[in-house]
């Protein structure tokens, strides 16, 4: 059953006309959307050893349990593309380019492909982060690393354009000047130069690169430290299409009350927002003193059956608040399947690709209660008006068929079946 959000819906009225040019009146037209304007999104990194031939050394940055069986992959692609329409794709340096100029740039291209042909919206992550750096950075000076990086935006930007237009342009750069867990380059060069003044020549290069292209800073840290920092780049100049929250819940889900303060805090900007990578655990929950999540190892870390049911209703609060919320233009699920970062049951489906309640209760959501299917009936002239959710529509009347795109502020449409 459709639960209409009505700022997600527009209303157009569409004259119906065969090959000849002839109005198709008095028939019944019916309309069904194929897929949401709204980014319904999650980690895809499954993608890439499904498309590749994944080396033995490059096995455990994509898969946990160190296979390459095709077919594991292909089940949770297909299971993944069930519900989601916008996938994220890893560019960490340090993965992408292990050895300087040595890109990994045909596994990409091949995922990309692959997620296209699915008629899925790519985004790439990130293009700057001072972790899962390239080490060979450190052999250079602190002026070479910046024109590396800077090159380094050019050259994926470029190469993606067309495929890949929405870049996560510089990750957590409220820790970025300060982060001493390790020596790496893109801390040096932020302590140098400055965060503002960094992030406007890393926001510049991307921008050349493709102008068009939707440019994000994302960050972890959602306190008033991050608002200051957009704050201050916007005021510096820095052309920030959307703003990237993070909401790694593995400590406990946060609630409505955290959630409405978050939303509060960022909208001041009027700038979309994005929720990029968001995680909620069906397992035990880590413990609230570990300050950074990465310092909690265990050896295993198991979903249960009332973790299951908890992470459910958790997922369905949070999207259900977010998609209500009209600056919120993407929803992102981070790991698709238990076990991967931190060995975390944060997936939506099992480790083993059997789904959890949380599957099944985000599909209802998108294609179902989200859904827009209707069938119509043109007058005399040939013309229907129908309102749905944004996005694109495949229309069928007897045996013709037709497509168009219901979006903002339309105008009368005139569609040809044939």
């Amino acid at each position: 059953m459709e639960q209409t959000v009505k700022h997600r819906c527009t209303t157009a009225r569409v004259k119906f006309v065969d090959q000849a040019g002839n109005a198709i009146a008095n028939k019944h037209v019916h309309f069904e959307l194929k897929k949401h304007r709204f980014l319904f999104g999650c980690g895809a990194f499954d993608s890439i050893p499904l498309t590749n031939d994944i080396s033995d050394e490059m096995l455990p940055f994509y898969d946990y349990k160190r296979t390459n069986d095709k077919e594991y992959y292909a089940d949770r692609m297909r299971k993944w593309l069930d519900i989601f329409n916008y996938a994220t794709l890893p560019f960490y340096w340090g993965d992408y380019e292990p050895t300087e100029g040595n890109p990994q740039y045909e596994t990409r291209m091949n995922a990309a492909d692959f997620m296209l042909e699915h008629n899925v919206t790519l985004k790439g992550h990130p293009l700057c982060w001072h972790t899962v750096c390239a080490p060979w950075l450190m052999e250079y000076d602190n002026k070479t690393i910046l024109n590396k990086q800077l090159a380094r935006i050019e050259r994926e930007v470029t190469a993606f354009k067309g495929k890949i237009d929405k870049w996560d342009v510089v990750n957590e750069a409220v820790i970025m000047p300060v982060y001493d867990r390790y020596d790496n380059a893109i801390t040096r060069i932020c302590k140098e130069y400055g965060r503002v003044p960094l992030i406007k020549e890393l926001f510049a290069a991307a921008r050349a690169a493709n102008p068009s292209a939707t440019l994000l800073i994302n960050d972890f840290n959602l306190s008033d430290d991050y608002r200051k920092l957009i704050s201050d780049c916007l005021d510096a100049g820095v052309s920030i299409d959307a703003i990237g929250i993070q909401t790694h819940q593995h400590q406990g889900y946060k609630g409505m009350a955290w959630l409405d303060d978050v939303l509060k805090r960022f909208s001041v900007f009027g700038l979309p927002l994005h929720f990029t990578e968001n995680t909620l655990v069906s397992g035990e929950i880590m413990p609230a003193h570990i300050v950074d999540l990465n310092d909690y190892v265990v050896d295993e870390w198991p979903s249960t059956p009332e973790g299951e049911q908890r992470q459910a209703k958790e997922w369905e609060e949070m999207y259900v608040r977010l998609f209500n919320e009209p600056l919120v233009e993407a929803i992102t699920a981070w790991d698709f399947a238990d076990g991967a970062w931190l060995k975390a049951p944060s997936g939506i489906i099992h480790e083993d690709g059997s789904i959890k309640p949380v599957y099944h209760t985000l599909k209802d959501y998108v294609h179902n209660k989200w859904h827009t299917s209707k069938t119509l009936v043109t007058d005399e002239d040939g013309y229907a008006e129908i309102t749905g959710y944004r996005g694109s529509y495949e229309i069928k009347e007897d045996a013709r068929k037709g497509s168009f795109v219901l979006d903002t502020d339309m105008k009368e449409q005139r569609i040809t079946l044939k």
